[in-house]
């Protein structure tokens, strides 16, 4: 495993313990991402969650150049926070909050 792999497991690992002893599961998680604003990717983002049960939130930067987008959406474990994470990780130029 490369030394990258290693350094990312490791911090999902902390994370997912302290998402573990932050608050109840199942329960209601908030993901914030940035985008820049004319990104193909914010469509894709969105994709990553049930629509029919995601609460989206998004704002324009003061000059346009970015869009935040917050969701609101009932998870079941740290493990599925988890798993949104990674593969948002994968779309490139989206910054996690």
């Amino acid at each position: 495993m490369a030394q990258n792999d290693t350094k990312s497991e490791e911090f999902y690992l902390r994370f997912s313990e302290h998402l573990a002893e932050s608050q109840a599961w199942p329960g209601i998680y908030m993901f914030k991402f940035v985008v820049k604003s004319d990104s193909p990717h914010l469509d894709s983002l969105k994709s990553l969650f049930d629509a029919s049960k995601a609460e989206f939130s998004e704002k324009l930067s003061s000059k346009k150049t970015f869009t935040s987008l917050t969701i609101k959406i009932r998870m079941d474990s740290p493990a599925q926070v988890i798993t949104i994470y990674k593969k948002s990780s994968t779309l490139e130029g989206v910054m996690t909050l």
